[in-house]
């Protein structure tokens, strides 16, 4: 699944990993040091960008230890108003990088499929979206209930956008800064931004690509989505961009 063959960019310098995270005490050591060596192994050029995002936990200090062996590690913090797009955000406006991927601190994202993505941004495309339901992905231990909801809600969007990407709600994507850029102003202040960048930069006619990646549930801690709270705030960002697809004329469509 692809948009428009990708245009001629020149390379990129600098990968940026925003990763917000919330109470993660027990699963940044591991989901941080993968990164940073799978990255390292393959030479890619990187910061990773975490984000605290008022954690009650000893996630800060687990972050300012992780920093002295980790030395490509920029650790932040997101002293409020908090919420998950909220913490994403902060982390996007404080990048370095030309090229950014969201990943999660919980160790679901796979650091390899983080480099294809990287190698898929330095061919020419915009925008790199994983899919976890295409053939060649892999999910490992994904909540049966959260399963369905998932997969009612990206069909729904599929079928108001009529775009092929079957796994919009997956925060795990990777974007030129260019397209985040392109895509501003960023409304969403919790997990209803995982849609909104991804559908913006559709609708704004940025190019993009889908390959099947791997996902597993996440060790320690608790899932920070709430399916209760989340339901009508993927409807306003969803219905926002629907708007803009089909009656700005083209206003926002990148130049």
């Amino acid at each position: 699944m692809t948009s428009d063959a990708p245009p001629s960019h020149p390379p990129l310098t600098l990968y940026s990993v925003v990763m917000p995270a919330r109470d993660e005490q027990e699963s940044l050591p591991s989901t941080v040091t993968a990164i940073y060596q799978a990255l390292q192994r393959e030479g890619v050029p990187h910061e990773i960008v975490v984000v605290d995002d008022g954690s009650v936990d000893r996630t800060w200090a687990v972050l300012a230890e992780l920093a002295k062996t980790v030395p490509t590690l920029v650790p932040m913090q997101n002293k409020g108003p908090h919420g998950f797009g909220r913490a994403v955000l902060y982390g996007l406006n404080h990048i370095k990088g030309d090229g950014c991927v969201i990943m999660m601190a919980d160790a679901s994202d796979s650091p390899e499929d983080a480099v294809r993505y990287w190698r898929l941004l330095n061919e020419g495309w915009d925008c790199v979206f994983g899919s976890r339901f295409i053939k060649g992905s892999r999910v490992i231990d994904y909540p049966r209930i959260k399963l369905l909801v998932n997969r009612l809600a990206n069909l729904l969007v599929r079928l108001g956008f009529n775009i092929a990407l079957n796994d919009t709600t997956n925060a795990f994507k990777a974007y030129r800064r260019t397209v985040i850029e392109g895509c501003r102003p960023l409304l969403a202040p919790h997990f209803n931004l995982t849609v909104e960048i991804p559908l913006k930069a559709i609708v704004r006619g940025y190019t993009w690509t889908v390959i099947p990646i791997s996902w597993q549930n996440r060790k320690f801690g608790e899932a920070k989505l709430k399916i209760k709270e989340m339901g009508s705030r993927y409807f306003f960002i969803c219905a926002y961009v629907w708007l803009e697809k089909y009656f700005s004329r083209g206003d926002y469509r990148k130049k």
